[in-house]
């Protein structure tokens, strides 16, 4: 959840993709395959290569990471949706490296598609609500130098399931 008390006049959107569509617009055949595959979620990629952090700087001395279903299997609803994503999944499980750059690849730009998707426009204390298991979502910083400020909250949720 995520509440904003300040926001610029222009810019500053929030882009939501649903990961229940973008999973049930995959044929058959793929969202087969892609049930039987796990992948690695690092932190590297998001803390060392785009905030240029070391390894060192995490208090464990190492980045973060943990290995998940391709396919989420949502535990309230039953739905399955697509859990991966270009800031944290680094490989698919099993996979030689170019068949899952390749196909995470594939997954990347189908998550992208806009009819997936929605636009969130900030307005001063607007209140977004969205679920991580099922949702991706990506803050546009199109509004430098102006400031948007606000609070996060997270509820501890489940912990997705290997297949």
């Amino acid at each position: 959840m995520l509440y904003l008390h300040e926001v610029p006049e222009n810019g500053g959107d929030t882009l939501f993709a649903n990961m229940y569509a973008a999973y049930k617009a995959l044929s058959e055949p793929m969202q087969s395959f892609l049930l039987e595959l796990n992948a690695l979620h690092s932190g590297r990629k998001n803390y060392g290569d785009y905030f240029g952090r070391a390894a060192s700087d995490m208090h464990t001395g190492r980045f973060p990471d943990a290995e998940h279903s391709v396919v989420r299997t949502h535990l309230e609803t039953g739905r399955g949706a697509l859990y991966v994503n270009e800031l944290f999944t680094d490989y698919i499980v099993g996979l030689a490296p170019q068949e899952s750059g390749a196909m995470l690849a594939y997954l990347y730009k189908h998550i992208a598609s806009l009819r997936f998707q929605c636009r969130f426009r900030w307005q001063k204390n607007s209140v977004a609500m969205w679920d991580n298991r099922c949702a991706q979502h990506m803050a546009l910083w199109d509004y430098y130098p102006h400031t948007r400020s606000g609070y996060r909250m997270r509820i501890a949720g489940d912990r997705p399931f290997l297949q």
